[in-house]
């Protein structure tokens, strides 16, 4: 089967110029049909405070009222997503930016009220494989950001570590599926002062084990989540890595058993 990789990012390696440029030499650099999957939530966070907007996050998850909409959709979408596709192409590699609203690639609902009110976040229901399918075997590499749509004119920020599950579970039947989840630690630590401190190999158990004692908080928490989710829709691997682990597969890898 051939294979597909999805690489996710965001955080410090999207806000700083020098690992953003070493992320995409090394995204470059990977064989095959790929997909770039970004957030963009500590740049959103810096420029929301100059406009006014402070962010309320809840376990890693963003609460997004009208305000923070507009503002997450120009820059996830627009100065993030634009940004990366030209570097991309100042590479060589031909990529695509999209929201989810584009081509209808990626249809979402509303997240309904309950606990909490998340706002306009949205729940992922459907990918348009059929639409993306014929950009990957011309190898167009689709870079999408964390928005997308409800097919009724509404844009929904979306988590991009759940885009990037997703994406990765819909494709699951037709490539062998990895996911890397990208950021500026070498994977998941055991000890947060400790960067050699890597958690090799991480069960569903362990996981939820480290999240009782506190060793495993905020943003990790759904992005391994939407890890184990994907292995269990037949994702091939699933890691937590550093720009060098998408290369070399080290890092922590997720498995459910």
């Amino acid at each position: 089967m051939e294979k597909l990789t999805l690489v996710k990012t965001g955080g410090n390696i999207i806000e700083y110029p020098q690992s953003l440029d070493q992320l995409l030499h090394n995204f470059v650099q990977i064989h095959g049909k790929k997909i770039l999957v970004h957030g963009g939530g500590k740049t959103t966070n810096i420029l929301g405070a100059k406009m006014g907007i402070v962010p309320n996050m809840i376990e890693g998850r963003r609460i997004t009222d009208k305000a923070t909409l507009d503002l997450v959709t120009m820059i996830y979408a627009g100065l993030i997503n634009k940004n990366v596709v030209a570097q991309l192409q100042a590479k060589s590699c031909q990529a695509l930016g999209l929201t989810g609203a584009d081509l209808n690639s990626i249809q979402s609902v509303k997240r309904p009220v309950g606990e909490i009110d998340y706002g306009w976040v949205g729940d992922i229901v459907k990918v348009n494989t059929t639409i993306l399918r014929p950009l990957l075997d011309r190898y167009i590499v689709p870079v999408f950001c964390a928005i997308t749509h409800d097919k009724h004119g509404n844009l929904l920020n979306t988590n991009a570590d759940t885009i990037a599950a997703t994406l990765g579970a819909a494709f699951a039947e037709d490539f062998e599926v990895h996911i890397f989840y990208v950021f500026e630690k070498k994977g998941v630590l055991l000890n947060a002062e400790d960067e050699m401190s890597v958690i090799r190999n991480l069960d569903e158990i362990s996981f939820e084990q480290y999240k009782k004692e506190n060793i495993i908080v905020e943003g990790m928490i759904p992005k391994l989540k939407n890890g184990f989710d994907a292995l269990k829709q037949g994702v091939k691997e699933v890691f937590v890595c550093d720009i060098a682990g998408m290369l070399t597969a080290q890092g922590t890898m997720l498995s459910l058993e």
